[in-house]
């Protein structure tokens, strides 16, 4: 089964029955993924979904589905050996990324941006939101080699 369908069809039936709910369901009004442009959604504070699985030589996309500003930063410790760093932002490592955001909001994905990244290494990356860390925003990509 294709995972993106799957993975569609899954927040399609999660979230049908809210038609109509508002106030204290705000938050839910943020879109996710289509399974067409993009594999991982950002709501407000979470990325959907949190893991994510896939292929050496896959690539993600990442996309601004809420209406803050988020970024995609990777955790430098996690990363398996020899694995490019990645970030929104472009930058070299994960202090630059974190300096950038608080110098002047660099590496800012807006609302309905993308960001993409290849994964040619297998293992367990850990990446962050920067603003909304604090408040959970943590997600992880699988890639395996199989």
């Amino acid at each position: 089964m294709n995972r993106r369908v799957y993975l569609a069809a899954v927040g399609t039936a999660a979230t049908s029955g809210l038609a109509g709910c508002t106030s204290a369901l705000g938050i839910l009004e943020d879109e996710g993924c289509d399974g067409e442009a993009c594999d991982i959604g950002m709501t407000r504070n979470a990325f959907v979904p949190e893991e994510y699985e896939v292929r050496v030589g896959d690539t993600v996309v990442w996309k601004n589905t809420s209406g803050a500003d988020h970024t995609v930063t990777a955790r430098e410790g996690t990363l398996p050996d020899g694995a490019e760093y990645f970030s929104t932002g472009d930058f070299e490592d994960e202090d630059a990324a974190y300096d950038a955001w608080f110098d002047d909001r660099g590496g800012r994905l807006g609302t309905r941006q993308t960001f993409e990244h290849t994964f040619t290494v297998p293992g367990e990356y850990t990446y962050v939101c920067i603003p909304h860390e604090r408040a959970g925003m943590v997600g992880t990509i699988v890639v395996t080699d199989d």
